[in-house]
């Protein structure tokens, strides 16, 4: 089979008709009940989230909903977070970690809103809470890439114990637009930045930024069934392995993989220079 090139698996992540977070949940949890607002501001529609039962193991499942039609994409806001979206995720993970539930992410947004609403509501100070009660939370966490993984946005839900990219996902720092906009001050170099972000899973899967690359057979926006059950095989044995080990260790190994992802980041950039 012919490899997909870096920007045919940057469309394929973009795919309109990829299945979204919300077709994922129905998948996996049959029981899922979803949990609103952030008891402050605003019920975000990007950010849904709730409890379900997984396997007998009660679990809190937070994810990034893009939306499949026209309609939805707009009342979803096309998966691009507002601050009370992240708060939303905030409340629901204090919630877990009270009723020790493991916490199970799913990541599929450009990036967080960048709107002047957003950045007047704290929307950077959203994302840096949403990351520091991560770094610390005291139960299990599993995230999973489901389609794009932009910026911080994405990030704000990605601290995970275990971490699963779809194969046809991406993940990185910022769009390849963004980047080529920055690096080359043009835009419409989008396709050439992309060879060189490593955002695919293939390439965070190398450099050891992800634990496990989920296979797709045609590709989820084809038949999503392949897809899914793998990410069903990855979420149990995940579930197993963490349900073995304490917290205190859980904690310990959390924050050498992201301080070793953060030392590797710093080795690149004097390499670079």
């Amino acid at each position: 089979m012919e490899q997909n090139t870096t920007w045919q698996i940057v469309a394929k992540a973009r795919d309109p008709k990829r299945p979204t977070s919300q077709t994922l949940i129905k998948y996996i949890f049959k029981n899922f009940y979803e949990l609103h607002g952030d008891r402050s501001f605003a019920d975000d529609k990007s950010i849904i989230g709730g409890i379900a039962i997984y396997e007998g193991i009660p679990v809190t499942v937070i994810g990034i909903e893009k939306g499949m039609s026209t309609e939805e994409r707009i009342r979803r806001n096309f998966g691009m977070p507002h601050p009370e979206g992240y708060r939303k995720v905030q409340r629901l993970m204090k919630q877990a970690e009270k009723f020790n539930r493991p916490v199970i992410t799913i990541i599929d947004t450009p990036g967080a809103y960048p709107g002047i609403g957003a950045e007047e509501r704290g929307q950077g100070q959203a994302i840096a809470e949403s990351l520091k009660l991560m770094a610390g939370l005291k139960v299990p966490i599993i995230a999973c890439i489901l389609g794009e993984g932009g910026s911080g946005g994405a990030l704000a839900l990605g601290i995970g114990d275990q971490i699963a990219m779809f194969e046809n996902s991406i993940y990185s720092i910022l769009s390849p637009e963004g980047f080529a906009s920055i690096l080359y001050k043009d835009s419409s170099r989008a396709i050439e930045a992309a060879e060189i972000m490593k955002l695919t899973s293939k390439d965070l899967f190398n450099d050891g930024f992800i634990d496990e690359i989920l296979l797709e057979g045609p590709g989820l926006e084809v038949n999503e069934t392949i897809g899914f059950n793998n990410y069903k095989k990855f979420l149990s044995k995940a579930l197993k392995n963490l349900d073995k080990q304490s917290i205190d260790k859980i904690l310990q190994k959390r924050y050498e993989k992201f301080r070793k992802m953060g030392s590797y980041q710093i080795l690149e950039e004097k390499e670079g220079n």
